[in-house]
């Protein structure tokens, strides 16, 4: 097998994949689902006219750009990615949105930051942990940056519980375990985190849990596995038939109003010691 998470090695990849990625970033980001995700955790972040804040693992910039879009935001924000084209895209869209007098984005990995020490109020590492090659470096990472008495979100799926309904439950059950092995290297860490915090100097103040389903309609996840799904081929989990065929069975059941796709969300609201 040649498992290799795409985002992990987002700064690798052809072009073709990048631009495959960054259609579905933005896709996603337009998509009411996201946006009511964001919204509901963002609502737990105090801020105020000189709080920094960094986006670690931004992507297309798609957080940096909906909290610099916030009425009541007038701070500076730093994304950083370690995909070059990645940053590229995310300069290019906050200009095109008119938000980059107040947005940064950087080429940096999150492993090993090029950032001061307690330089940031506020840090949101969304949808990057289960990712990362390894998760405690990078949580170790944002308590250096973020000061003692600062804030940081973690928000990320836990995609042990990802599924798509089809009519063979134990070939959909293989699939769905193919698919979240497949594009994320950690599908199992929101429920490992837990036990990490305290040793990195972070106390947990608030979580959220979210199941975030389609039934009948698909836009979110059927966009996931339109991005997603060839992967389970090429890292070796599924053969090229057997995805042929589920692609088939999920896009009859949006033709016939039967999708079903679901996964649990959780966002844990920390305090920095």
């Amino acid at each position: 097998m040649n498992i290799r998470d795409p985002h992990r090695f987002s700064n690798e990849l052809e072009h073709d994949v990048v631009q495959r990625i960054i259609a579905r970033l933005e896709s996603r980001a337009k998509d009411e689902v996201f946006t009511r995700l964001f919204d509901r955790y963002a609502q737990h972040i105090e801020l105020d006219d000189s709080s920094r804040v960094l986006d670690l693992g931004c992507g297309t910039g798609a957080i940096a750009r909906s909290l610099a879009r916030k009425p009541n935001f007038s701070g500076r924000i730093v994304g950083v990615d370690q995909s070059e084209a990645f940053i590229e895209a995310a300069r290019r869209f906050s200009a095109d949105e008119q938000v980059g007098e107040c947005v940064e984005f950087l080429v940096c990995d999150g492993h090993c930051l090029d950032l001061e020490d307690a330089s940031f109020d506020v840090a949101i590492a969304h949808t990057l942990i289960s990712h990362v090659s390894d998760p405690a470096t990078v949580v170790q990472e944002l308590a250096r940056v973020v000061r003692p008495g600062g804030t940081v979100v973690i928000f990320d799926g836990d995609y042990s519980s990802l599924t798509y309904a089809v009519p063979d439950h134990e070939f959909g059950r293989r699939m769905d375990f193919a698919l979240a092995h497949a594009s994320f290297n950690n599908p199992h860490i929101m429920r490992d985190l837990v036990r990490m915090l305290p040793d990195y100097g972070f106390g947990v103040v608030t979580t959220l849990a979210d199941v975030v389903s389609e039934i009948g309609t698909a836009s979110y996840f059927a966009s996931f596995a339109d991005t997603y799904a060839p992967l389970v081929v090429s890292s070796g989990l599924m053969a090229q038939h057997e995805l042929d065929h589920w692609l088939h069975l999920i896009e009859r059941a949006k033709d016939d109003n039967t999708f079903f796709a679901a996964c649990n969300y959780y966002a844990y609201i920390l305090e920095r010691f």
